[in-house]
């Protein structure tokens, strides 16, 4: 591709902690997703650690048919170096196809470059530049390569070793090959590039000598590392296979051509179509098929282009741009890897709409977030899409939840697609997710249990229904997706891919029934039964009989004295502890928390099964970083931010924040990142303003920019900004007039010190045993927030009711009313549990763990309340409706809160405003304003809810009331507002015409909206 020239500055890929953070030159020698895997210790191979020279250089070689050019030209800065002159140096011939040129880096080990024709025609790598090493290396069509491609190479003389390795799991474009024969020495870091053999798969054939086995590691020629968790992948001579850690001596060639495949998939069943605006999104049942179904052909039918035809390997596709009031039909078909297709499924037809088509597939839909009310979903228990991927996991028994019927992982993302029109019913417009990435424990359904961090666990994930695809799925009905995600702790143990230790297990008469039997072929994935257990639930990767190497924890395997609940021995390092040294101190903390207002919350383990990352560590920040990169540019939304205030303020705000923002800028642009939402669970469950005057743990706190420099070591800083702050207590705090109007009037927000990470608004939460008290109570804290308009309120959640009860909210009716009535009209991003607009699982625990079934507490199945079909016009606006849904849409909460999103969606003062309570008597009465000189928008509504309320002060003019429709003329700044009635609310926008015109009364009376 011909890309523009490059600007010359430092491109972002991800921000590493450094010493010194200006050194762009170390930021070079990451690119995006590097933090994958752990580069290769010296322990595990100590020609692995290179120093810089005084005089490195480096040769590239440039494939040359792909372009043609008549000249080629390289540009290009080592690290912390500036760019040589436009258009660069020029490269001379080599060898057939090839032209090459030696730099002098000097100091540097890294560089970038890109190439050119010299007449304005550029390959700079999509944007991104080429990021280099030393020696010789190989440009080809983008793929970066350690090797000489003018050299020959001369057949092995003594024993020779293939090995092919497998880059699906990595995601490599470039793969090289470092080793070392046994009793021999190891290659040159990065080591030799290895050829490509067919579709995700690379190789390459050393010579032995006179060894009959060898050792290897696998890099990225940029610093991301395979090297089998520090243990090296341990071969021998003939042919090996590598494939996601599994090694498979005297392998076949994974390349070699199999039988052909005659046999066609089966033919597609369940085909719908569900039209909004002018987009489709399309489902269907997976196929089958008896090697294997790789995708789908849809054939489309309707409008002026006539018959379309296109493929996906998805059972969900979105189709957008379509032409409006159209109608279309469409047919699919599976298809496998040798070509053959089945017959075609039976016509499944949609007519669209007069909407505007939604984002493109993969990129956030951006726009103010505080304009979209979200709707929170336990993805695992809202409603099962596909029966095939439910686990009930190790306690599936124990639970009760086998007696019922309902497995732990029941829900996933196919059936949360098949509800979205549901949701969207509603009124939301964004869905809060709990976190995809694999899980690992006993009871993880609910996803804060992460293990492989780079991985979307498949008990989520249909044949073809991805992630993706929900989030593109959302996207085209104009619905935002906000990812759950943790980053203070991983769980089942370790983090794959960062360090996952062994455990003491032996498989005797007591604990056979727990320890599988280890299967070297098999990897844990959560949803595959391991063939030679048997057992859904696999640990065998996880225990060692056998003391591993490198072993820190004491006492290993020898009995504790204690017994478990079974009556079964204990013996020592048989569970992993932040105290027995099974942990390496450098990526997970090492101790237990004893007070949870105090230092040690941020820096001990907050629960038995939950590892907690050392966060202030590069090499867990990098880890991390690179995970959730991942998942900002499959185009989410934002994220809601797991145990935030268990991670120091100044590592979120050095760190994690800002990488982020770069990520979203560099992915989509500043406009779609800045409206990048995220915020944070900051739990403090207090009526004060400060929790018990700990500043380090109340929610605002993590609102704010840093105040002062502290010293560039991360695991000080932590130290020094958390005694800083403590000691200066809350009188020093920085303070906000972001979410107050000066009067009547509407001020530019100051975010300049604003950090990046919005919050949960846990002091209204708490404070939901009434919607007075919550209101009291939330707007005190305002003052000490950044901008408190951006805060999420809820009543209740996936883990506390309010005043920190351990069950559903149970108020009533006419409360829940009043609470929502309250949370859709002031100030913050108002958030509904799901089934709360049934009042689903009333005064239930919400969580025992195991020892009670899923079905009696506060996270049962939601699926039967939504069985059936349903279909949204517009955000709350039901087309149609059959089944169990279509009795849940008539419930009265649920028509309540579709009235209440209308008003809210119709007024900017109640989405974005500031308020006021100056002039306002009575009991939950406001004012609120928001205004846009770039757009000409200008909202002014008094809001009044349930109780009557006098406001002064106010400015004349006619005001339209939202609820009831009446008009009522201000003369002299005064306006009386009747009481309206428990749950009920009065909305008086004020009238200026235009696009500032009032709407006046705003969807149908309800139970309550009256």
């Amino acid at each position: 591709m011909d890309l523009a020239h490059p600007s010359g500055r430092c491109p972002r890929s991800r921000p590493l902690p450094v010493l010194v953070a200006a050194l762009c030159g170390l930021l070079m020698a990451l690119l995006p997703g590097a933090q994958a895997h752990a580069s290769p210790s010296a322990a595990a191979h100590p020609a692995a650690v290179n120093g810089a020279s005084a005089a490195n250089s480096a040769t590239v070689y440039y494939y040359t048919p792909t372009r043609a050019w008549s000249a080629y030209y390289l540009h290009w800065a080592p690290s912390g170096g500036g760019w040589t002159a436009v258009p660069g140096t020029r490269m001379a011939s080599a060898c057939t196809d090839w032209v090459k040129l030696t730099v002098d880096l000097g100091t540097a080990t890294t560089w970038q470059a890109t190439f050119n024709n010299g007449n304005g025609v550029w390959d700079n790598n999509n944007g991104a530049n080429y990021q280099l090493g030393t020696g010789a290396i190989t440009v080809k069509d983008g793929i970066v390569a350690h090797s000489d491609p003018c050299g020959s190479t001369p057949p092995p003389a003594g024993n020779a070793a293939t090995v092919w390795y497998s880059t699906a799991a990595v995601g490599w474009a470039t793969v090289n090959l470092h080793w070392a024969p046994a009793g021999g020495s190891w290659t040159t870091v990065p080591g030799v590039g290895m050829e490509p053999a067919c579709t995700g798969w690379v190789k390459k054939t050393v010579d032995l000598g006179t060894a009959t086995t060898w050792q290897a590691t696998f890099n990225n020629g940029n610093g991301v590392w395979d090297n089998n968790n520090g243990a090296n992948y341990q071969l021998r001579q003939g042919n090996s296979r590598v494939d996601n850690h599994t090694v498979t001596a005297d392998a076949t060639d994974p390349c070699a051509a199999a039988e052909p495949d005659t046999t066609a998939p089966t033919t597609p069943t369940g085909l719908s179509a569900s039209a909004t605006g002018t987009s489709v999104v399309l489902t269907w049942n997976a196929a089958t098929d008896d090697v294997g179904v790789t995708g789908y052909r849809l054939t489309r039918t309707g409008g002026s282009h006539g018959t379309s035809v296109s493929t996906t390997s998805s059972t969900v596709r979105s189709e957008s741009g379509l032409e409006a009031h159209t109608a279309y039909c469409w047919t699919v078909s599976a298809l496998d890897a040798a070509g053959n297709l089945s017959p075609a499924s039976t016509s499944e037809c949609a007519t669209t709409g007069d909407a505007p088509p939604p984002a493109a597939s993969g990129a956030p839909l951006g726009g103010d977030p505080r304009r979209d009310p979200i709707y929170f979903v336990l993805t695992a228990r809202f409603y099962d899409g596909d029966t095939s991927n439910d686990r009930g996991g190790s306690q599936h028994v124990k639970s009760g939840n086998a007696a019922n019927g309902d497995p732990m992982f029941r829900g996933d993302f196919k059936g949360l697609i098949e509800k979205l029109d549901y949701i969207k019913a509603l009124g939301f417009s964004a869905v809060w997710i709990t976190p995809v990435v694999l899980n690992r424990s006993d009871y993880d359904y609910h996803g804060y249990h992460g293990w492989d961090f780079y991985r979307v666990d498949p008990r989520l994930e249909s044949a073809g229904a991805s992630y993706q695809d929900l989030i593109d799925a959302a996207h085209a009905k104009g619905m935002k997706i906000y990812q759950d995600v943790v980053y203070n702790h991983s769980s089942r143990w370790g983090a794959k891919g960062l360090f996952v230790p062994k455990v003491y297990g032996v498989r005797d008469s007591q604990w056979s029934w727990y320890y599988d039997q280890p299967n070297a072929d098999f990897a844990y994935d959560g949803l595959t039964v391991e063939p030679v257990s048997g057992k859904s639930y696999y640990n065998g990767d996880l225990w060692s009989t056998a003391e591993p190497s490198g072993n820190t924890c004491l006492n290993w395997g020898k009995p504790t004295g204690q017994y478990s609940a079974e009556g079964y021995t204990l013996y020592n390092c048989q569970w992993p502890s932040p105290t027995n040294k099974l942990f390496p101190a450098a990526l997970y903390h090492q101790c237990w928390l004893g007070n949870w207002e105090g230092e040690d919350s941020r820096s001990c383990w907050i629960h038995e099964d939950l590892a907690d990352f050392n966060t202030e560590n590069a090499t867990v920040q990098q880890y991390l970083i690179g995970a959730y990169d991942k998942y900002i540019d499959m185009g989410v939304d934002g994220f809601r931010v797991d145990t935030a205030v268990h991670v120091p303020r100044i590592t979120w705000n050095r760190r994690f924040l800002p990488a982020i923002q770069d990520e979203a800028t560099r992915r989509f642009g500043p406009d779609k990142a800045k409206d990048f939402f995220v915020f944070g669970e900051v739990a403090a469950f207090v009526n004060d303003k400060w929790n018990h005057g700990s500043v380090n743990h109340s929610a605002q706190f993590y609102t704010w920019k840093e105040r002062k420099e502290y010293t560039p070591d991360d695991v000080q800083a932590a130290l020094d900004q958390y005694t800083y702050e403590e000691n200066l207590g809350p009188a020093g705090q920085p303070t906000s007039d972001n979410a107050f109007l000066d009067g009547n009037s509407y001020h530019t927000p100051d975010h300049s010190r604003f950090s990046g990470m919005n919050i949960i608004d846990m002091r209204m939460h708490n404070n939901f045993t009434s919607a007075s008290n919550a209101f009291g109570n939330g707007k005190d804290s305002d003052d000490a927030t950044n901008d408190a308009t951006y805060n999420v309120v809820y009543v209740d959640s996936h883990d506390y009711g309010p005043n920190k009860s351990s069950t559903r909210f149970a108020g009533g009716t006419d409360a829940w009313a009043e609470n929502m009535s309250l949370m859709w009209t002031f100030r913050g991003v108002p958030t509904l549990y799901y089934g709360s607009e049934t009042e689903f699982q009333a005064g239930k625990q919400i969580d025992c763990g195991p020892t009670c079934p899923l079905a009696t507490t506060g996270r049962a199945y939601y699926g039967d309340k939504v069985a059936g079909e349903v279909t949204a016009s517009d955000f709350s606006q039901v087309a149609g409706a059959s089944g169990a849904v279509a009795t849940t849409l008539q419930q009265p909460l649920v028509k309540h809160v579709q009235r209440l999103n209308q008003i809210r969606r119709a007024i900017p003062a109640l989405q974005m405003g500031q308020y006021s309570t100056e002039g306002v008597s009575g009991d939950m009465a406001f004012k609120r304003r928001y205004t846009d000189t770039a757009t000409g928008v200008d909202s002014y509504a008094l809001v009044s809810v349930g109780n009557g309320a006098t406001f002064t002060g106010i400015l004349d003019g006619t005001y339209k009331e939202a609820v009831t429709g009446r008009s009522v003329t201000v003369t002299d700044g005064t306006l009386d507002v009747p009481a309206s009635g428990k749950g009920n609310l009065r909305v008086y926008v004020l009238d200026q015409g235009g696009v500032n015109a009032a709407p006046g009364k705003i969807g149908t009376d309800g139970p309550y909206l009256k």
